[in-house]
C-alpha cells in the first residue's frame, strides 16, 4: 500500500500583526476541543470577550520571537520537514492544526508528490495525548479524508512520551546543561482543565476519581496526559541522574475561569527563589519545537519573573527543534510504519 507521512505541528499567525493574531486565535480558541463548551457559550467567550483585547497582547508577544524568516515554530517546522524528506523513501509533507500550511494543504501536497498514495501515516508533532493536541489534530486529518479523500487510510502515531528513541533525544539536547550546576530543573508543560482529563479517559471512572490514579495501572493512561508528562519527567529524570529532589513539573498557558492542572510554572518563578533556589533551568518537553511558549513565556517572561524574585541565574534549554537526535527519531517511526 503506498503511503505518505503527514507532520503536523500547532501552528502560528501568519504575521504579527493584530489582525492575523486576531485570525489565528480565532480558529485556535473556536476549536470545540481546545475551549470545550457548547458553541454559542465558546462564541461568547472567544468572540465576544477574548479577542477583543488578546490579539493585541499577543501579536506584541510574538513580535518578541518574530525572526526574519517567520515564525520559530512554522520556520523550524519546515526544517524539519526538509531535513526528513531526504533521508526517507516516501512522501512526506507538513501541514498545521491552525493557520498555514493547512493540514489539508499537507494532504493535497503529498497527492502532488503521488497521486497514488492509499494510506497516510500522521505524526501529531505532540509527545502525549490531549484533547487539545494530539486528539484535534487526528480528529482534523479524518474529517478532511472523509470530505475529501474518502478513499485514503489513516494510521496514526501513538503518544511517544516514553518511546526510547525520543527520551534519548531528550536527554542527549539536556546533558551538556547540567555541567552549569543549577539548583533546580522545572519540568515545564502545557496546561490543561483537569475536565478534559475525565473526558479523555476511557473508562470514564479512573482519571481524578481514583486515588494517585496517575500511579494505579489503567487502560485510562494510553489517553491520559498527567499520567504520560508524569512518566517523561520521571524516566529523563532517571536517565539523566537528576535526584528526586531537583526537579518539579508545573504547567502553564492556562485560561480563566476554570480549574487547570497544578501547580502553575508562573508561580513557581516566584515562590522557588523563596526556597533558595538560585540557579534554574527550565525544560519544556511538551514541546519538540520552540514557540511562543518556551521563547516568550519561559525565555523571557519566566526569567525576568525569576530574577526579580530573587534569582541569579536562569536558562530555558531549546526544544529538540531540528537536532540529529530529533531528525533520527521521527526517521525511525517513519520506517517502522511505511
Amino acid at each position: 500500500m503506498k503511503t505518505g507521512v503527514l507532520l503536523v505541528n500547532l501552528g502560528s499567525p501568519a504575521s504579527t500583526s493584530v489582525a492575523d493574531v486576531k485570525t489565528y486565535l480565532d480558529e485556535f480558541l473556536m476549536d470545540e476541543r481546545v475551549i470545550d463548551v457548547p458553541y454559542l457559550l465558546r462564541a461568547f467567550l472567544v468572540r465576544g470577550i477574548i479577542l477583543r483585547t488578546r490579539p493585541k497582547r499577543s501579536a506584541e508577544a510574538y513580535s518578541r520571537i518574530w525572526t526574519k524568516e517567520g515564525s520559530p515554530l512554522v520556520v523550524t517546522s519546515k526544517n524539519v520537514e526538509k531535513k526528513l524528506r531526504s533521508l526517507v523513501s516516501v512522501p512526506l509533507s507538513l501541514g498545521m492544526r491552525y493557520g498555514k500550511p493547512s493540514i489539508e494543504d499537507g494532504i493535497k501536497d503529498l497527492l502532488q508528490q503521488d497521486p497514488s498514495i492509499e494510506k497516510i501515516f500522521l505524526i501529531p508533532l505532540y509527545p502525549h495525548y490531549a484533547l487539545a493536541s494530539s486528539e484535534t489534530v487526528i480528529v482534523k486529518t479524518k474529517d478532511i479524508l472523509k470530505q475529501q479523500f474518502p478513499h485514503i487510510l489513516l494510521s496514526v502515531q501513538a503518544p511517544f512520551y516514553k518511546e526510547p528513541h525520543y527520551l534519548n533525544a531528550l536527554e542527549k539536547s539536556i546533558q551538556p546543561y547540567l555541567k552549569q550546576n543549577f539548583d533546580h530543573y522545572l519540568f515545564s508543560y502545557h496546561g490543561i482543565p483537569y475536565r478534559h482529563l475525565r473526558k479523555t479517559d476511557a473508562t470514564k471512572n479512573h482519571c481524578t476519581k481514583t486515588n494517585d490514579c496517575c500511579n494505579v495501572s489503567s487502560v485510562a493512561h494510553e489517553t491520559c496526559y498527567q499520567h504520560q508528562i508524569k512518566q517523561t519527567t520521571a524516566l529523563l529524570a532517571e536517565k539523566l541522574q537528576i535526584p528526586k529532589d531537583k526537579y518539579s513539573i508545573t504547567f502553564q498557558s492556562r485560561l480563566k475561569g476554570d480549574s487547570w492542572l497544578q501547580p502553575y510554572t508562573d508561580y513557581a518563578f516566584k515562590e522557588l527563589p523563596q526556597r533558595g533556589v538560585k540557579r534554574l533551568a527550565v525544560v519544556c518537553p511538551a514541546f519538540v519545537s520552540d514557540c511562543l511558549e518556551t521563547l516568550e513565556e519561559i525565555a523571557m517572561e519566566g526569567k525576568h519573573s525569576f530574577l526579580e524574585h530573587g534569582g541569579e541565574y536562569f536558562v530555558q534549554i531549546p526544544c529538540l527543534n531540528e537536532q540529529e537526535e530529533w531528525i533520527d527519531t521521527l526517521k525511525h517511526y517513519i520506517e517502522n510504519n511505511t
